[in-house]
């Protein structure tokens, strides 16, 4: 007689959720105690639901440690911000409070929306109830839980932006926590439950690990969709909306050494009409819920889940969930990733303006004052803020008269225009890394503008500054700056080394594959070379650099990695 397969342990990270009440845990206590900056490893995974995570200064540990001091622990906090959209008022008040209780910057990410670090605990409270006061907060943030959701941010026709940002703000509210802690924990402060809410959507454990919705009006693919968990993208007949393709299964995270983990592309499951997308988004989320492997982290993402039980399952699951059958997917073409930068009129005639930010960090410097220039624009601007997925910033709603005082306000603050932007540096992603990232392995935003610098020195040489050319770099291969969908990837190996990858599609359609293994700088710029003078001597009309790299077989990818489009 055969016996009963045996069952794997679950994470302790699922005994962590169901055991916390909600999120709360003892996170009021520690809050509380002075006598430490950290929090214990427990609270340290429950606070990532309330938009952060525990860090310490990594450039200074050694010191720290001879001196028997305790690591120099703080916190960054990311805000829930859908599709990326602050009003002038609120944009003030974020910016102060980068002021008052964090390191005095401001860092646009990869998911639209803006990061705090070097919050001390002790502040912690203090920057939440300041972001309360104009209505923005930080749950669901980070955490085993849906995260801002991306929209398409091309300004230029603003229906069809105004239309997927109402979409936006309504899925991310769909997929809020029913449970109070955060506001318990953070604003009041004092009202801890000790029963725990119902959570009709996540229930006790949540979800396995991050989810990730964005959503892509074609031509247009600024949210690298097919990088998403759940990704929209809408397909419009003339101006009126038809409804959503629907995929699912993207992911960037990977971890060195693990063959189990990989990156993917998203499957495209087939098309819904617009009364149909939320029915079929709870279906795909709790899809997760209820199938996503709670025993290993690694292996916990909804690719996984799709790439182990299979694409038709996974479509029927989702149909019988939600009373929704798919219809083939509508056709759609994406041509751009980039932003618009500088000065553009939209379809109501009003002006916007596209500024280019270095891996988002809104700061002042000698040179460049941007952080007072956005300042002093905020103070006169009457329109709103879009952050995009590729880390600028879009000033929008500028009438004709308010344009010169927006031009004259970056010019005196030493803010550079668009002209001084090449195609590489305009399509420009890095995450954080070190020193405040815990799971860093090299540099990423602090390495990345020489990288660029070189690469660009290469590019003037073969006449090819202006040509988009999309790269991405990060310290580890969890794929925070999508390094996996860029032309060019950098993602840290070891200190000072980096796995090098080619051969992505420009538009987002096809992961790249590694090139080189664990090499510096300054041997990837060395193999880069030929490759872009070959590029430069025998590209096809119109051939982008990831695309050529695949046809002359410098790299070969995988079937696996492309989007499977049918239409």
């Amino acid at each position: 007689m055969s016996s009963a397969p045996e069952q794997k342990k679950l994470h302790k990270n699922e005994s962590i959720k169901v055991n916390s009440v909600n999120l709360r845990g003892t996170l009021s206590e520690e809050l509380n105690d002075n006598s430490t900056g950290s929090i214990c490893a427990d609270s340290a995974q429950l606070s990532k639901f309330h938009g952060m995570y525990m860090q310490d200064d990594r450039d200074i540990r050694a010191e720290r440690r001879k001196k028997k001091l305790e690591k120099a622990f703080s916190f960054m906090l990311r805000v829930r911000i859908p599709a990326g959209v602050v009003s002038s008022e609120q944009y003030l008040k974020l910016d102060q409070l980068a002021d008052d209780y964090a390191n005095g910057m401001i860092r646009l990410t990869t998911r639209q929306t803006i990061q705090y670090h070097g919050l001390l605990k002790g502040n912690i409270r203090n920057l939440i109830r300041g972001m309360d006061e104009v209505g923005v907060d930080s749950i669901g943030a980070c955490g085993d839980i849906n995260r801002n959701v991306m929209a398409y941010n091309n300004v230029s026709n603003e229906k069809t932006r105004l239309e997927m940002h109402t979409y936006a703000r309504k899925i991310s509210e769909q997929f809020m926590p029913e449970g109070k802690a955060y506001y318990d924990l953070f604003i009041d402060g004092e009202k801890v439950t000790t029963e725990a809410e119902v959570e009709p959507i996540y229930g006790k454990t949540y979800l396995p690990r991050k989810f990730k919705i964005g959503i892509a009006v074609p031509p247009s693919n600024d949210v690298d969709v097919f990088s998403q968990d759940l990704g929209l993208i809408a397909i419009y007949k003339g101006d009126k909306l038809e409804g959503f393709n629907i995929s699912a299964g993207g992911g960037m995270g990977t971890t060195h050494g693990n063959t189990k983990t990989f990156a993917r592309v998203a499957d495209v499951l087939g098309f819904v009409k617009p009364e149909d997308v939320h029915k079929v988004a709870e279906a795909i989320v709790t899809t997760q819920r209820d199938f996503g492997d709670r025993t290993d982290r690694a292996h916990a993402r909804l690719k996984y889940t799709i790439a182990d039980r299979g694409v038709e399952w996974f479509i029927g699951e989702v149909e019988s969930r939600s009373g929704v059958t798919f219809e083939k997917a509508r056709e759609f073409k994406f041509e751009t990733i980039v932003d618009d930068f500088g000065w553009h009129k939209d379809v109501n005639g009003d002006w916007y303006y596209g500024q280019f930010i270095a891996s988002g960090r809104i700061k002042d410097t000698a040179e460049c004052q941007m952080k007072k220039a956005f300042q002093e624009i905020a103070k006169i601007h009457v329109g709103d803020w879009r952050m995009t997925g590729s880390q600028n910033m879009v000033i929008c709603g500028v009438s004709e008269g308010s344009k010169a005082a927006i031009e004259k306000i970056l010019a005196d603050h030493g803010v550079p225009g668009p002209e001084t932007l090449s195609g590489l540096r305009k399509n420009a992603l890095a995450c954080v890394a070190l020193p405040t990232c815990g799971l860093a392995l090299a540099e990423s935003e602090r390495a990345l503008p020489s990288v660029i610098d070189d690469i660009e020195d290469i590019l003037d040489e073969v006449g090819l500054r202006e040509t988009d050319i999309s790269i991405r770099m990060t310290g580890c291969p969890n794929g925070c700056a999508r390094p996996f969908l860029g032309e060019i990837g950098f993602v840290g190996k070891a200190p000072g080394k980096y796995n090098m990858y080619l051969g992505a599609n420009y538009e987002g359609l096809r992961l790249n594959t590694l090139y080189a293994e664990s090499i510096k700088v300054d041997e990837a710029l060395e193999k880069l070379k030929p490759i872009i003078k070959q590029y430069a001597a025998e590209r096809e009309e119109g051939e982008r650099f990831g695309d050529f790299c695949v046809r002359k077989e410098i790299v070969t990818i995988a079937e696996k990695d492309s989007v499977k489009l049918s239409f």
